[in-house]
């Protein structure tokens, strides 16, 4: 009995763990199901309207002086005297004394040659003279006929008078010299270069110095193939670019901490695209650089100045500016439609900038009224549900047709039939 129960115990207990565990895999309740609510992105986006857009070339370039000048002498001798503004970086005014030669030479030569003039003066009066007696002679002897110019002594007054011009042109060249014997500057400038002092000989051979204007001030800028379609530039034929206005330049630049700006004009354009860089330089000129007129306040222009320049082109008119982060990779936007679904819209940009790109109003692949996503997307699908602020507005949409619930706005309807408003915007529905 023992031996039976012993085999017939375990078999029981299996048969009871068997059918426990069926009536728990039978009995089991049965699990809640939820529907997922439909993924809504919040999205910013503008409203495109056609405006107006001032196109401004960015460029570079140094600055470098419209005048520049080789300080020579008209004559030779030694220096005995040099103005302590010629000096490298020395400013002076026009007309102002930048060295002096020794004169003594020079002024000899003018004493010798008003001698000279004197003399030929007094030779003058003599011939004018003779020539009158020999004409008095000439009609007492009672000759009748107009006397020839050997007789009234004509070719000898005209060697007088010919001789006292040569002294007199001779006097004027040693006044000259004397004069010149003092260098003047001229123009007001600055001294780049000194090469000569005090003491040493100077011949018109000798380069006293390097000097330039400070007037006015130049920036040659490379503009590029497609800059130039944006600009009109004083490229007239000879005489016809002189009464060109060229278009305005703002130039900035730093010192140091220190920036400032200054206003410039394309004043001429180089007559050939340069082979290397496949560029075409213009010119900006910018007058008072070292700020000299009353109100002004900005740093001096300095040569060799490495600057930034925004030369002013076209204003187009009718176009659609928009951010640059609204342009995907590959020249796409996400327009936004009234249902509040995307789709991928290929741009063609007329103009672009570090900020911002032009689009044209007609056959640029947007119209005026179209709704553009501001918020880069990582994903994008056609038709996929987003939630825009419309410059700064959040409208109140309905949920899709098909939907469990509602994000946002207004909810569809629930089991009992009836539209059930969202407690709050972008919660579930309670409905599932």
């Amino acid at each position: 009995m023992k031996l039976v129960f012993r085999i017939l115990a375990p078999l029981l207990i299996i048969v009871l763990a068997g059918l426990l565990a069926r009536h728990f895999v039978v009995s089991k309740p049965e699990a809640k199901t939820f529907e997922v609510p439909p993924q809504v992105t919040k999205v910013d986006a503008t409203r495109l309207i056609p405006s107006s857009y001032q196109v401004l070339l960015e460029t570079q370039g140094t600055v470098r002086p419209r005048t520049t000048s080789n300080l020579i002498p008209e004559v030779s001798g030694r220096i005995i005297e040099v103005s302590p503004n010629f000096r490298d970086g020395g400013f002076f005014e026009e007309g102002e004394v930048l060295l002096k030669i020794d004169p003594v030479n020079y002024e000899t030569a003018v004493v010798v040659d008003e001698s000279a003039v004197a003399e030929a003066k007094r030779a003058l009066q003599e011939e004018i003279v003779r020539g009158e007696q020999a004409l008095e002679n000439w009609r007492r002897l009672g000759k009748r006929g107009e006397p020839s110019e050997l007789v009234a002594r004509k070719p000898q007054l005209m060697e007088a008078e010919a001789r006292l011009f040569a002294a007199e042109a001779e006097l004027e060249q040693a006044r000259r010299d004397l004069e010149r014997t003092e260098v003047r500057a001229p123009f007001a400038g600055r001294i780049i270069e000194q090469n000569v002092d005090v003491g040493q000989f100077v011949n018109s051979n000798t380069q006293l110095g390097r000097a330039f204007a400070t007037d006015v001030m130049e920036v040659r800028l490379p503009l590029t193939n497609r800059q130039l379609e944006f600009v009109d530039l004083p490229d007239g034929f000879r005489g016809e670019s002189e009464t060109e206005k060229g278009p305005a330049v703002a130039i900035s630049g730093r010192i140091g901490r220190n920036a400032s700006e200054w206003a410039g004009e394309i004043v001429r354009v180089d007559s050939s695209i340069d082979e290397s860089s496949r560029q075409l330089f213009v010119v900006a000129e910018v007058d008072d650089p070292y700020r000299r007129r009353e109100g002004a306040n900005s740093l001096p222009l300095k040569i060799g100045m490495f600057v930034d320049a925004l030369v002013e082109g076209h204003q187009l008119e009718g176009v659609f500016v928009i951010p640059r982060k609204a342009v995907r990779v590959g020249g796409e936007v996400i327009v936004i439609g009234e249902d509040n679904r995307i789709r991928r819209q290929a741009v063609s940009p007329i103009w672009s900038e570090e900020e911002q790109i032009v689009i044209p109003g007609e056959g640029g692949g947007l119209s005026a009224g179209d709704i553009i996503c501001l918020t880069p997307l990582a994903y994008p699908t056609n038709g996929a549900l987003v939630l825009p602020t419309i410059d700064g507005i959040t409208p109140e949409i309905e949920t899709p047709a098909g939907s469990p619930g509602s994000m946002f706005g207004k909810g569809g309807k629930g089991k009992d039939g009836k539209g059930k408003k969202g407690g709050k915007k972008g919660s579930p529905s309670e409905n599932s």
